[in-house]
């Protein structure tokens, strides 16, 4: 009797391979965390330079202060000259817009509030 030989080579049985568990250290633990704290820490830093949007001047527009509405059309140069006819009206113009926080733009029916230089 003749032993018959395989021409394909014989393989043992595969173990079926278990996925290995990522397990995170000390150090990577302290590496994410730093990773995730850090960007709040510099966002919470430049939130506190900003310092917010205070508008803050010496000058207090009281309830006992003269006003002036604006009509339809109306500019401030206009109410610069009807306020102070013998000042020029650029520098009334200023210090309206300085003393009631406003730009050169004005709407109708808007009240002004008249430094009391210009009221007497």
């Amino acid at each position: 009797m003749s032993a018959v030989i395989s021409q394909f080579p014989v393989r043992p049985l595969q173990q079926p391979q278990t996925a290995t568990r990522l397990r995170l250290t000390k150090r990577g633990r302290r590496v994410l965390i730093a990773l995730v704290v850090l960007p709040i820490i510099v966002a919470a830093f430049f939130a506190s330079l900003n310092g917010g949007g205070a508008d803050a001047t010496n000058t207090a527009v009281s309830d006992s202060s003269v006003y002036v509405t604006v009509h339809y059309g109306e500019s401030l140069w206009q109410i610069a000259e009807r306020i102070a006819p013998n000042s020029d009206p650029r520098d009334v113009i200023v210090e309206l817009q300085n003393y009631n926080h406003i730009s050169s733009e004005v709407e109708p029916g808007q009240r002004i509030a008249i430094p009391s230089q210009y009221t007497k």
